[in-house]
């Protein structure tokens, strides 16, 4: 059976392909009952589910393209649920090629069984998340059981198979008790912190003053966390009810997109973070100014590493009203770097400068030697935004009630460019301790932020003055210090809400 290639190796290579030209003993609307799929241009731009269904399933003579795989399998979600369409593939594969016939042609079986094989081995590799439904792993082991039946080299390939979709979804569960273990530590401390208000005296700085090392274990973050976002997670975030499917939604059963909140709960906690170590009350101003300097330089430096998701959250921290008001702390601050930095993400026509350098990072990665020049870690939000807007700006369906494939090719291609950038392995050593410390150290609510602010540099119009008095002498249940949770500013966890944003 032919080695499976990965579909990164597939998108840098040979790019996406989307000519998907029927073969000679196919029409250009190859017919399933009164519906069929329709081209243009030698390129597959819709079709009936059904039909789209029977053209992900291999035949004795033909297979389908991994760029046609990846986009049904991300897309199809939408319309069916993947239990129901693996299921439809295993009775598709068994009954239409009439591999339950006890005299069907070993000969037949024989050529038949890779093609299945690779399909299934392809699924398991680019949506191992939805083998989590035993619905799921039921039907891969019944499929794949009846096609390794008497050949042992097929058993070894689907004992392999099998192997590696567990290892994969047990690091899944082991990363998600490992973000749970690192919420109720941040808890921890922020109750004792609480109870110990004094407690809070150290700092980034005291943890370490390195920029550069800094920057290095937030990329180890960035990335960690990346890598654990499904594809098919970008589709189902933005899931809705489609009139012609009866307001059915696929997703009620389970968590649409919860490791893709994970890492927006990151971003906001990064930038709180940043804020909180800038506004912290025992701080004079010329420590403050120092503690803004050593964030622009981790900006900086995670601009060159090419980690644009921490280098705005920094900026977004600073950017937010109980720092930016510090004019006294800022104006000992040299901003030279700090100036070109938010040129450089300045949103202003949709972030033109932002998607130059991100295109230079990407170009340098295709081309790069060394891990550490293969790392693109884009501004996250902006990406989900692009997909928003272009999952927004199309309908799902035709008219006549086929599924709008041209629009799944597009958003196809963007999370596909992703996966390129997530399978990067970072280059750098860990240092357990900052590790612990970004991860953990609790941060100020927006309400804290502002005190803090006041209390540094008090209040200089009646707006300013009465939002102080209102902070200091009826606080609220959730006064003091807190872990940064779903639906806190700057980025709001409802995904919706990405357009107005960004």
């Amino acid at each position: 059976m032919p080695q499976t290639p990965l579909l990164t190796g597939m998108l840098v290579s040979r790019g996406y392909n989307k000519n998907l030209y029927p073969s000679q003993n196919q029409t250009k609307e190859e017919g399933y009952g009164n519906a069929g799929l329709c081209y243009r241009d030698n390129t597959l731009v819709s079709g009936s589910l059904e039909a789209l269904i029977h053209h992900l399933v291999p035949s004795m003579d033909y297979y389908p393209d991994m760029t046609y795989s990846f986009t049904f399998l991300l897309s199809s979600r939408l319309f069916i649920h993947p239990y129901e369409l693996m299921s439809k593939v295993c009775y598709l594969c068994v009954e239409q090629q009439r591999l339950s016939d006890p005299q069907a042609d070993k000969m037949r079986i024989r050529k038949l069984a890779p093609k299945i094989l690779q399909l299934l081995q392809e699924w398991t590799e680019m949506f191992p998340y939805d083998f989590r439904d035993e619905r799921m792993m039921r039907s891969l082991k019944e499929l794949t059981q009846r096609m390794a039946s008497g050949d042992e080299l097929y058993r070894k390939v689907v004992q392999q198979m099998i192997q590696v979709l567990i290892r994969k979804l047990t690091t899944l569960s082991q990363y998600e008790e490992a973000l749970v273990k690192v919420n109720a530590t941040a808890t921890d401390r922020l109750t004792v912190l609480k109870a110990k208000p004094q407690a809070i005296q150290r700092d980034m700085l005291s943890v370490c003053n390195d920029p550069f090392t800094v920057a290095q274990q937030l990329t180890h973050i960035e990335l960690e966390r990346l890598s654990y976002i499904g594809p098919e997670e970008f589709i189902q975030a933005f899931e809705k009810k489609d009139p012609l499917d009866n307001d059915k939604s696929c997703f009620s059963d389970h968590k649409k997109a919860s490791n893709l909140e994970a890492y927006v709960e990151w971003f906001n906690r990064l930038s709180f973070l940043v804020a909180t170590e800038i506004c912290m009350p025992v701080k004079k101003k010329k420590q403050r100014a120092r503690v803004i300097e050593f964030f622009i330089d981790v900006a900086r430096e995670c601009f060159n590493i090419g980690n644009f998701n921490s280098l705005m959250a920094i900026i977004s921290g600073m950017n937010m009203s109980p720092v930016s008001r510090l004019k006294k702390t800022w104006s000992k601050v040299k901003t030279a770097k700090f100036d070109i930095l938010e040129h450089q993400m300045d949103p202003s026509s949709n972030f033109y400068n932002y998607r130059t350098a991100f295109r230079g990072a990407t170009q340098r990665s295709r081309t790069a030697n060394s891990t550490r020049e293969k790392i693109v870690i884009p501004f996250f939000s902006l990406l989900i935004k692009d997909i928003y807007f272009l999952n927004e700006g199309c309908s799902n369906r035709m008219q006549n009630g086929h599924v709008n494939f041209e629009k799944f090719w597009e958003m196809a291609k963007q999370v596909s460019e992703f996966m390129v950038w997530k399978k990067v392995e970072c280059p750098f050593e860990k240092d357990r301790k900052i590790l612990q410390y970004l991860l953990t150290a609790p941060v100020f609510s927006e309400d804290t932020l502002c005190l803090a602010s006041y209390d540094s540099e008090g209040p200089e119009n009646n707006m300013e003055k009465d939002r102080w008095k209102s902070l200091r002498y009826v606080p609220s249940p959730g006064w003091g210090l807190y872990v940064c949770t779903r639906g806190s500013a700057p980025m709001r966890q409802n995904l919706s809400h990405y357009s107005r944003m960004v």
